[in-house]
């Protein structure tokens, strides 16, 4: 058995979870950053509404992934305050 406490270990994978997250979160802002809210184009420009169009389907591609790793985030972080508050009561009300 390893040195690590459970509470070390909930830390790790909130860690790597959170660190994903964020990647994630900055590769959205630089995708957004080439959006705009409204084109006004002529016939010519028809390869700037296919760049859009990319730009929308990354985003819309991107979206689940930034969701389900925000709310792993969230969760993880509940359980180690929970594991971090039943360890000091535990050690609170020991021998």
């Amino acid at each position: 058995m390893s040195g690590f406490s459970p509470i070390t270990w909930a830390l790790f994978v909130w860690g790597a979870v959170t660190t994903i997250f964020v990647i994630l979160m900055i590769y959205r802002s630089l995708v957004a950053m080439r959006e705009d809210d409204q084109l006004f184009l002529n016939p010519n420009e028809t390869n700037l509404e296919q760049e859009q169009k990319e730009v929308l389907r990354k985003m819309t591609r991107l979206a689940p992934y930034t969701k389900g790793f925000g709310f792993a985030s969230a969760g993880l972080a509940v359980v180690v305050v929970g594991l971090w508050v039943y360890d000091a009561m535990v050690r609170f009300n020991g021998p």
